[in-house]
């Protein structure tokens, strides 16, 4: 045991690790997410839905940012069927981004950050 409190072995209570060197890193992975974060922010994520009929496009902030319908695809006598195909194409298009974020950021491996 040591004679001055802390960990067995002198490990510091980092395993070792320089408490400056822990937050340079910790400063360096949080402009890294930053970086990644700006990167995505700026992509465009597309979806379609009934054929092409409906198409939306996202960007990585999850903004609706376009959507297109084809004049074929509107049928006065069945807007639900339009509608559908709206939000579908709109929830995939969300769904890409959320894949595309986890993929960006999951690998700093911090819980709870998504």
């Amino acid at each position: 045991m040591s004679k001055r409190g802390g960990f067995p072995g002198g490990m510091g209570g980092f395993g070792g690790m320089n408490l400056g060197n822990l937050m340079k890193e910790a400063k360096k992975m949080q402009a890294e997410m930053t970086k990644s974060q700006e990167e995505l922010a700026q992509k465009e994520f597309d979806a379609s839905a009934g054929g092409g009929a409906v198409t939306v496009k996202v960007s990585g902030e999850k903004m609706l940012k376009e959507i297109k319908i084809d004049k074929n695809a509107v049928d006065p006598d069945d807007v639900e069927m339009l509608e559908d195909l709206v939000l579908t194409c709109v929830n995939e298009a969300l769904r890409k981004v959320d894949e595309a974020q986890a993929a960006q950021l999951g690998k700093y491996n911090i819980p709870g950050l998504m």
